[in-house]
């Protein structure tokens, strides 16, 4: 088992995606103590300043049409966490578009990166089948599937696309690399608890699609320290796990530790989705023999949060 004691230090990486929550939280996490380069479209205001301002070096990068001509090719580590998500309404953004920049765009990455020490690919939770057993904890060997998403109706199946391109490029090109399947991150940056907390603050109705809604959150603190023997565990072919946090959770849990915490009632209700999952607890036994136990237990790491998001307001 490897304890989660040192970040990495001393590389050259480059993350993609680096201003998404989990992207944000690892580019900002490692920028100190590495050569870190950070690759977005940058469209939000302020958000390449804030990664610089951490020590990062930024390039533009649009993965719908990707331009590489800007970027050195002697990265140690890639850490690909760029998603388009397929937002519901998103006029002629469709399953092919999303595949292409979920899929093929990856393929161009680790294309042109073959030469890295290690890959991660992140992927998500979301891709497996739904289990009609609420508490059914997931692992890495369950069936895949298309589940219903209502706001994200293309993630799914273009993150299954995705992870297929990644491991025939590592099997192609011999590239090292890791692809864990992400639950519900959390902290500074946002994520599923931050979300709630927000609907809390602003008395909106939180809707859950069963009760209960369990998941495995995981903090961000624990993300960044867990890349490292990620890393280290990449393989050709590619090394699968489920990244996510020790405890199962479910979301009317950390909901109502949220109310307690704000001093505010929660507004719930339970609206079920046929086709969706209901909530997604994992089996963690893989990642816990790579990474060790995480540091942060779940009321500590939602504390912290509702701290960190407090600070930004």
């Amino acid at each position: 088992m490897t304890e989660t004691t040192e970040l990495l230090h001393g590389a050259k990486i480059l993350v993609t995606g680096a201003t998404g929550q989990i992207g944000g939280a690892i580019a900002k996490g490692l920028a100190a103590a590495n050569d870190v380069w950070c690759a977005a479209r940058f469209s939000g205001a302020g958000s390449r300043e804030q990664l610089e301002t951490a020590g990062a070096t930024t390039r533009v990068l649009d993965l719908a049409d990707p331009d590489f001509s800007e970027f050195p090719d002697d990265f140690d580590y890639l850490l690909h966490l760029a998603v388009y998500q397929g937002f519901h309404g998103d006029g002629q953004r469709s399953y092919d578009y999303a595949v292409s920049v979920n899929a093929e765009a990856t393929g161009l990455l680790l294309s042109r990166f073959r030469r890295v020490r290690a890959a991660l690919v992140m992927s998500t939770t979301g891709v497996y089948k739904p289990n009609s057993d609420v508490r059914h904890r997931y692992s890495e060997s369950d069936p895949l599937g298309d589940a219903v998403s209502v706001n994200t109706p293309t993630y799914g199946i273009s993150k299954i696309t995705q992870e297929a391109v990644a491991r025939f490029c590592s099997r192609e090109f011999g590239v090292p690399l890791v692809i864990p399947r992400m639950n519900a991150a959390y902290g500074r940056e946002g994520g599923l608890p931050a979300k709630h907390l927000a609907a809390i603050l602003e008395g909106r109705t939180i809707r859950f699609r069963s009760d209960p809604a369990p998941y495995s959150p995981i903090f961000e603190a624990d993300i960044v320290a867990q890349v490292k023997p990620l890393l280290a565990a990449a393989t050709a072919p590619a090394t699968i796990v489920n990244w996510g946090g020790d405890e199962v959770v479910t979301a009317q849990e950390w909901t109502a530790y949220l109310g307690e915490l704000t001093g505010r009632t929660p507004r719930t209700e339970v609206v079920p989705l046929p086709g969706s999952q209901a909530g997604i607890a994992l089996d963690v036994s893989k990642r816990l023999e790579i990474t060790g136990p995480c540091r942060t237990p779940w009321r500590t790491g939602m504390r912290a949060m509702l701290d960190a998001r407090a600070a930004l307001t």
